[in-house]
Parts: C-alpha cells; structure tokens; sequence
C-alpha cells in the first residue's frame, strides 16, 4: 500500500498474531503521517539574513515567496505608531479606548473590558511582549475607524518602504488567507523600525511589562541568550508556523534575520541562532548609511494600487466614541488616508525608497477612478524613454514641467559622472485636481545597476530611490 507522501506500508504477514500484525501497522501509520507533517513545514519554511549596513543578501531561501506573516503584523502597527508619536499628533500618555468589537479579539490579549482605555507606551509593550490582539485591534480604531481601513493605511505603508508583495487586511495577524507578506519584506520593515525610529527601537528590547498587576513576558526567547539580538518581533498561527524577525549589534556589525514557518518555537528559534551564528561574522563593520528611506510626502495615485503614506500625513484618530477621554486631536483635522486593497504584485522587491506623491486629504475609493488625461508635456516622459519592467532611479516630485525640466539638468550636472548619457524623463500623476511629475532616469542595465548608481547619488546627499517602470 502506498501513501500520499510517498511512503510505501506493507501488511505484516497474517501469520503473525494480530495484535502484532495491528502493532506494526499502528507504526507505519503513524511513520507516514509524520513524515507527512515533516514535508508540510519544511516546504513552510523561508528565511533571509540581510546585513543591515549594507543591505546585502547574506543568506536566502525562498524569501520571496509569499508566507503567512501571523503577529509579525505587528510590526508594521508599530510602524504606524511610532510615526503618529515622532510627528506629535499622539504621546505615549496618549488613551486608546477598547471597543466591545476589540475586547472580543481571540488570545493572546490582555484583557481590556469594553469602555476602558490603555495609554500608549503599555499599549506598546503589549505588542512587542505579550503580542495582544486585542491591544492591536483598538489601535486600528484609534487610528482608521476599524481594522479594515487600517490594514489599508498599513499595506500602503508597506509599499512606501519597498515592501512590493505584502498585503495587511488586519492590525494583529490573525488568520485571513489574504494577508500575505515574503521574509524579504519582514526583513525590510525590521530595517527599517531600526533606522527609522532610534528613539523607540529600545521597546523592542524588553523581557517583560506589568499591566494592572500583571506580568507579561516576551514570546522572544532569544533576547538576553544570544549575544547581540536587541528584538524584533515572533509570530504564529497554525497556517504560517513558527515566525521569528531577529535584530542583532555587535562587534561592529548588524544583520536583521527572519525565519519563518517553523514547525515548533524551539525549532524556529534553533534556526535562528544557526543563521546569526553563521553569518554575522561575514556582515560588513562598514555601510554608506540608512537602507530604507522614509516615505516622501506623498499620497495615491488614482488608478493605481501602489501608494505611500508621509509621516505628516498618518491618518489622526477618528472621532472620540462617548467613553473616550478627552484629546488634542480634534474631529476637525482628523484625516483617514487609505488605497483599494492591491491585487498581490508579481514584481521584485523595490529599492530603497518609496513613491512619491502628493500628500492625501481624503478617503480614496475602493473602486478605481477613471485615469485622469494627462497633459501634453515638453519634456520626455515615461511612454518615450522607459519601457514597462525597466528599472529606473527617481530624484524628485515637483509642481510643474518647468520644474521637472530644471531638475533633470541640475542632476545632469551635479551627478554626470553617476548617470552618463542615462535619460531623463517624467511621469506626470494627477492628484486633487492637481497635476504634479515624478522625475525619473532609465537606460539602466538592470536592478543592480539601478541600486549602484542610486547609492552612489546618496553618497553625494542626492535623496533617490530605484524602482521598476
């Protein structure tokens, strides 16, 4: 008899006893289903170590697939947070009231009744350390209105730091087979909490917190064990397995891992020390600064489903419910940004900085507006100089063609040696009535040539960012 894992059983003989006969075939059984269950979370499994001086690839195993990211969700809900604190439009002081709707989230949580409230700095621990659901779920509504329209904000977010192939639909990781994310991804969003936000980054580095007599522990088993690991962030759900993003700091050098799909914790967190024991060592003690830039004032382009959030415009809390307590952030100048939910992109991952647009001031339709007519332009745009799929290095948004065209020479000049006969361009977009133009360059050979000529401009303090066409 053959299996559907391939492993063959063979009856015992019937002149055996059949206790015996019984006994033998218990344990091919059970032999199959184990070996079944190997299978399943070995083709689970995706892991990346990235230098986070350098943003090499130190390590990779299908870290472009598409995996189930479970309460590593929470890290781009933090993300969010610390953006909403370092523009001042919250402190961490600040009430997040619990909805009868959030207080219900399943474990873990910590247990908020309906009508309370909890200030932000516990509402943070509560995330790096105990990963409450509930807790994350409240934040959503404190920002968006609902978890929806926050996964929304999140997943424009997302592509704001060349995260191309993560979809958030909920603020926690509870299961929905269409929030998807890569390694690759989680290890951009764990550079980039690093760079971004050195301020807060320590919260990660905490064992435990005490809330209302309570202590909660960190699910991240590896801080204060292996040296150098500072956080991030763990994760689990039966669909995605044993996730873990790990930071590590020493001697001189810094990798941010991910492992996920793990068929047990210890087993995950087994894997992890592996790869930090492993390829630590080969990262570089020297880098040519932050790898994921912050994302441009920027907002959505009609028609597409890429978009990117700045930090001035985070979306304020939605407007008090009756047992909230009283805040600075009026209804008057709250602002919910949020995009059409995008279908998963083929595309690679994008370089290091996002697209920039003008800045948001109102909910975007799901449904997608017609493609505004674009304007005869002066200068070469993108239909005449880049080819879909090309990649191409972007330096600006301005206000007008005239602008653009100033731009293109000024780099031109600036940067001759870095661009050579490379052509300049521009993608007009239309936003609010208003039409402003990306200013591009493309004759690039390739994603590396894109990356190598955009770092070189860094170098020479010229903001840029690569991306495909």
């Amino acid at each position: 008899m053959v299996c559907c894992t391939g492993v063959v059983l063979r009856f015992p003989s019937p002149n055996r006893p059949l206790s015996v006969r019984l006994s033998l075939l218990t344990g091919a059984l059970a032999a199959s289903f184990l070996s079944g269950t190997a299978t399943a979370h070995a083709a689970k499994y995706a892991g990346i170590v990235m230098d986070a001086k350098t943003g090499k690839t130190l390590y990779s195993h299908q870290a472009d697939s598409l995996r189930y990211p479970a309460s590593l969700t929470k890290m781009m809900t933090l993300y969010i947070t610390f953006e909403a604190m370092r523009s001042g439009k919250i402190d961490k002081n600040s009430e997040i009231p619990m909805s009868a709707h959030c207080s219900r989230r399943p474990p873990t949580k910590i247990g908020i009744r309906p009508g309370r409230s909890i200030k932000v700095e516990p509402a943070i621990l509560s995330l790096v350390t105990k990963s409450a659901n509930d807790v994350s779920c409240a934040i959503a509504e404190y920002f968006s209105g609902s978890e929806t329209r926050f996964g929304k904000v999140m997943t424009a977010k997302a592509r704001g730091l060349g995260m191309s192939k993560t979809v958030f639909r909920n603020p926690h990781g509870l299961p929905d087979g269409k929030q998807v994310t890569t390694a690759r991804d989680m290890a951009r969003l764990g550079i980039a909490l690093r760079e971004h936000f050195p301020e807060y980054y320590d919260y990660f580095s905490a064992r435990s917190f005490s809330y209302r007599k309570t202590r909660y522990g960190n699910h991240n088993k590896l801080l204060g064990r292996v040296r150098g690991v500072d956080g991030i962030k763990t994760g689990y759900t039966r669909a995605s397995g044993f996730n873990l993003v790990s930071s590590v700091r020493t001697d001189g050098r810094s990798i941010v891992a991910v492992v996920m799909g793990g068929r047990t914790g210890a087993s995950r967190n087994a894997q992890m020390k592996k790869l930090i024991a492993e390829y630590l060592p080969k990262a570089s003690r020297r880098g040519a600064g932050n790898l994921i830039a912050r994302a441009a004032p920027a907002g959505v382009q009609y028609g597409m489903t890429i978009a990117s959030i700045d930090p001035s415009d985070l979306p304020l809390p939605m407007p008090s419910p009756a047992f909230r307590q009283p805040q600075t952030i009026t209804q008057s100048n709250a602002v919910v940004a949020v995009a059409a939910a995008p279908k998963l992109p083929p595309a690679p991952v994008s370089a290091y900085a996002p697209v920039a647009a003008p800045r948001p001031q109102k909910i975007i339709a799901s449904h997608t507006p017609p493609q505004p007519v674009a304007k005869i332009d002066t200068i070469k745009t993108s239909s005449t100089v880049a080819s879909p799929g090309q990649w191409v290095v972007q330096v600006a948004s301005v206000g007008s063609p005239q602008q653009a065209t100033s731009m293109i020479d000024e780099m031109q000049q600036k940067a001759s040696s870095l661009l050579g006969r490379r052509q300049g361009f521009t993608v007009p977009f239309v936003k609010d009535g208003t039409e402003y133009h990306r200013v591009r360059f493309a004759g690039f050979s390739g994603k590396s040539d894109a990356w190598s000529v955009c770092k070189g401009l860094k170098r020479q303090k010229i903001a840029c960012y690569a991306v495909q066409q």
